[in-house]
């Protein structure tokens, strides 16, 4: 599916008014694998590729040049529309539309922005603070003025919450609309009824944040389309699970020796050969062999 074409495929989703729900991918196992499940959208999560691709926490420390270098490969194995975390922007206004600019170029149908200061933390941890309102307004307006394409969305994110309560987050969401913002995003309600105040207050599509064991109920989707979210993202998930059944099946390995025996569910060989595009490899081999 062409970048265009998806572009337009995830706003229709988002307009239509039904919830969906976005698996984190954070490596190109879990993009591949995810991106055949027939999800309307994908998330890449900034704390999962800071994890797998630096082995660092989410902290500020991934450039742009490492996070657009992942939406680029994102984009090149999957059909799936994409959003993307973008962080602060990676620096002051001309860099948020450089990394607009740059993402929506890799192949990104959404970029996540938020209002952190640098560096910024896990949306999920404490000792969060945000920028001046204004500040990140203006972003949000430099953010809209710096795509090409109008279905390139682009999702305002706060995570005053935390630090400065949800009156605060509200009163911030409302000035981001304002600016522009396709999508709002208010980061890590502490409560079902900060969810269900925060699904009234607003007409523009709402982010849930559905991080298990985070600051903010993992519901149900059909409580979550009530509540009124357009887009449920998952971003731990999938390193969750994987890193949970690596620890299994290493702990197994190295308490056995070996493999067998081993009460650990195993991908089958020979599909995620296939998977990785294996096959494509041997027809050429046959295509151009002596």
């Amino acid at each position: 599916m062409q970048t265009a074409t998806r572009r337009a495929a995830l706003k229709t989703h988002i307009s239509s008014g039904r919830q969906i729900a976005a698996p984190g991918i954070y490596d190109m196992i879990s993009a591949k694998i995810a991106d055949r499940m027939g999800f309307e959208a994908l998330y890449m999560t900034g704390y999962g590729v800071v994890a797998s691709y630096l082995g660092l926490p989410d902290a500020g420390i991934a450039t742009y040049t490492d996070m657009v270098n992942r939406v680029t490969q994102f984009g090149l194995v999957t059909s799936t529309p994409l959003i993307c975390d973008g962080d602060t922007g990676y620096g002051g206004l001309l860099n948020v539309a450089h990394t607009v600019r740059g993402y929506e170029a890799a192949g990104a149908c959404a970029i996540q922005l938020e209002d952190q200061e640098f560096p910024k933390k896990c949306g999920h941890m404490l000792g969060r603070r945000v920028v001046p309102i204004e500040d990140m307004a203006t972003k949000i307006r430099v953010a809209v003025e710096a795509r090409s394409d109008p279905d390139f969305m682009i999702i305002a994110r706060t995570d005053a919450r935390t630090t400065l309560g949800l009156d605060e987050a509200l009163r911030r969401a409302e000035a981001y609309a304002r600016a522009g913002a396709d999508m709002l995003f208010i980061e890590s309600p502490e409560s079902v009824a900060e969810m269900e105040r925060i699904g009234k207050s607003f007409d523009l599509p709402l982010v849930a944040n559905m991080v298990e064991g985070g600051r903010t109920p993992v519901l149900p989707a059909d409580e979550l389309q009530r509540i009124g979210y357009r887009l449920a993202i998952f971003p731990a998930l999938g390193f969750l699970s994987a890193g949970a059944a690596l620890e299994k099946a290493y702990t197994g390995l190295k308490q056995k020796r070996s493999s067998t025996g081993l009460d650990v569910p195993l991908y089958d060989f020979q599909s995620f050969s296939k998977l990785m595009g294996f096959e494509a490899i041997a027809e050429f081999d046959r295509k151009y062999s002596l």
